[in-house]
């Protein structure tokens, strides 16, 4: 149950830090964060975690990444469904906190966006399905091949946070535009259930995607590594 535990809290750090940038401070009058401050704080919330509860649930943070973990021989079976409601629960808590705070501004609208992945006309860019799909599985592939890198035994020793942190930065910085960068299921969950309507009818991708991406990322470092079962 601590592991649980430190699961939700980390998901819910996550998903308020990194969200919360996107619709508090992004385009905040004359000193908005912009897309690289949205994007360095999704990667903060992962570094500072993974410091903070590494060591007591390994940090996913997202249904993707223990699947990934998992299909990598780095994570039993057996706990990945709750993990992944420990994630979706965080996610949802902190979409809850983070509605409380944002509709306290007059003129709010959830139906704006609200942080919400999407694809065509709910791409920040207007990118096709097709360029969504792509771009979800690539880069949470791309995710879990660092994940996984990282934190071997063979690789230096108590730098995998800073090495996660910063992939996860470049890959909202090569993403937002396209789908408002997911990788992460829970993430997706997390602000969508606010949202509703499109939001949930385009959900599906923000699971289907950054899942099979992250197996097939944890499949080729397996190859490449030569890591024994």
């Amino acid at each position: 149950m601590k592991r649980y535990a430190a699961e939700f809290i980390g998901t819910f750090w996550l998903v308020l830090g990194g969200c919360g940038s996107a619709v508090i401070a992004a385009a905040f009058p004359d000193v908005g964060i912009g897309l690289l401050g949205v994007s360095l704080a999704f990667g903060l919330t992962v570094l500072t975690m993974a410091y903070a509860i590494g060591h007591i649930s390994g940090c996913h943070l997202n249904p993707a990444v223990s699947i990934g973990l998992y299909v990598g021989n780095r994570f039993d079976a057996k706990e990945l469904f709750p993990y992944i409601i420990a994630q979706v629960l965080g996610g949802i808590a902190a979409g809850g906190v983070l509605y409380l705070v944002a509709s306290g501004k007059a003129g709010f609208d959830v139906t704006a966006g609200f942080a919400s992945n999407g694809y065509g006309e709910h791409s920040p860019g207007g990118y096709s399905l097709l360029a969504a799909l792509v771009t979800e599985f690539v880069m949470t592939m791309m995710f879990l091949l660092i994940i996984l890198g990282a934190t071997d035994k063979r690789a230096p020793q108590g730098f995998a946070p800073i090495a996660i942190g910063l992939g996860l930065t470049l890959i909202h910085l090569i993403s937002i535009p396209v789908t408002n960068t997911s990788v992460n299921p829970a993430r997706s969950t997390g602000v969508a259930v606010f949202v509703g309507g499109w939001a949930i009818a385009q959900l599906w991708l923000f699971w289907v995607a950054p899942i099979i991406g992250g197996a097939v990322g944890a499949a080729i470092y397996r190859i490449i590594s030569n890591e024994k079962d």
